[in-house]
């Protein structure tokens, strides 16, 4: 069995599961409305929404016949909690960059200008 973050980052490798997730946040969708857009079988969409619950991605509720899904965002804002440590790193980079070429277009005045 994969960690939390190992089965999110797994869930969201897919294509077809981002796009389902995508619509999933505009708001509840049945499996029909979800496979409409993709031009897949039925049960493949079915194996996609499995991968997605048993990540904790999507809920599945019932409504008489239906059970529409919901999408569980909590994982995803777990992976954005660790991904951020790395944002962080990106920044300091980029801002020791920003400094060194505000540097480079100071010059060094002890040295001639063509």
């Amino acid at each position: 069995m994969l960690d939390p973050l190992s089965a999110t980052l797994s869930a969201l490798a897919d294509p077809t599961r981002r796009a389902i997730l995508a619509r999933l946040a505009r708001g509840d969708a049945s499996v029909n409305e979800l496979s409409a857009p993709f031009s897949i079988s039925q049960p493949a969409i079915s194996k996609h929404l499995k991968v997605l619950e048993q990540a904790g991605l999507i809920s599945r509720g019932r409504v008489a016949q239906s059970r529409p899904c919901r999408l569980e965002a909590a994982p995803l804002r777990d992976l954005a909690g660790w991904l951020e440590g790395y944002r962080q790193f990106w920044d300091q980079n980029f801002d020791r960059l920003d400094a060194y070429l505000k540097e480079l277009q100071k010059g060094n005045p002890d040295e001639p200008r063509n």
